[in-house]
């Protein structure tokens, strides 16, 4: 019993020291925090639940391990499908929110959306392919797991998960997400917008806009945001000037800065209807910056989606 403990023990430690890099891997296959640790513990009682001889034959714990999130997460992701067919209105990656200013935490999930495949903008992308692409081309380019691996995580040939990886690999470099800004440079955009917001001038507000900017709200029908796209710099300006006059003044632009995913965003605290105005929601907004103009503002409002976040104020975990 006691030698049965020990090994257990020794294979718990191994494992712990993989379960950093299991999250980033499992958040980046399904853009959910649940999903990921849920992901990760399986992969644990798959690991756990070996004998002997299958524990023997792993010749890569770290390798092995990820590949069976991927297998874990590509069931996720097609379970997920049929879902996302009832969702109401834009889907959005469930936000990773660290408090700005605060130092930098060792979270599993803080530290992996310091990478620019953790961003909204690149999660946006992958979420527009299949569960097959997205697993063959996250395992394989950002993971450097061999397609022989990935072809029998997927139960398809070596040649169909080449061609799922390259179809990610295409879709990802069509869509050019754009790369991550110094977060001085995003402050100042942000500061420069917001106060533009608060004056109600639409064209200082579309001088920080790129022409074709991109406004996705997530609500799933469960608070305000906008359900369709909303593209192009006048109309997104239009259509936060219009807000506040709907919202009590100032609520709109109380916001604190937060990181999302890695990039500068705003959290807004839920605020009481006052004046016979609209309540606020809460929100996390995060925005994506390219050649000195905002070129996305994604806006998370849904509650589902923020009820594991850290919110500025909350204790250090």
């Amino acid at each position: 019993m006691a030698s049965t403990t020990t090994t257990q023990d020794a294979l718990a430690a191994q494992f712990a020291a993989h379960r950093g890099h299991l999250i980033g891997v499992a958040y980046r296959l399904t853009g959910t925090r649940a999903d990921a640790e849920d992901a990760v513990q399986e992969s644990w009682f798959r690991l756990a639940g070996l004998d002997d001889a299958g524990r023997a034959a792993i010749r890569d714990l770290r390798a092995w391990l990820t590949t069976v999130v991927g297998r874990i997460c590509l069931d996720r992701l097609k379970s997920a499908a049929a879902q996302r067919e009832r969702y109401i209105g834009n889907w959005l990656p469930e936000p990773v929110v660290t408090p700005f200013g605060r130092p930098v935490s060792e979270d599993p999930l803080d530290v992996a959306v310091r990478d620019d495949g953790l961003r909204m903008a690149a999660l946006v992308v992958l979420d527009k392919l299949t569960p097959e692409q997205r697993v063959a081309f996250v395992l394989h380019d950002a993971f450097s797991v061999p397609f022989t691996e990935i072809a029998d995580a997927l139960g398809v040939s070596v040649d169909a998960a080449r061609q799922y990886a390259s179809r990610g690999r295409k879709a990802l470099a069509d869509a050019d997400p754009a790369p991550r800004v110094p977060l001085d440079d995003q402050a100042k955009i942000l500061e420069k917008f917001v106060v533009a917001l608060q004056a109600g001038d639409v064209r200082a507000m579309t001088e920080l806009l790129a022409p074709d900017v991109v406004l996705i709200g997530d609500s799933n029908g469960k608070g305000r945001t906008t359900r369709q796209l909303i593209v192009g710099a006048d109309k997104i300006a239009r259509f936060f000037v219009g807000l506040t006059r709907k919202y009590p003044s100032g609520v709109l632009t109380s916001g604190t800065p937060v990181l999302v995913n890695g990039d500068l965003g705003v959290y807004l605290a839920p605020q009481p209807a006052r004046d016979g105005l609209f309540a606020l929601d809460e929100h996390v907004q995060a925005m994506t910056v390219r050649d000195g103009r905002i070129v996305a503002i994604y806006d998370v409002v849904n509650p589902d989606k923020l009820a594991r976040i850290t919110r500025p104020g909350d204790a250090p975990s």
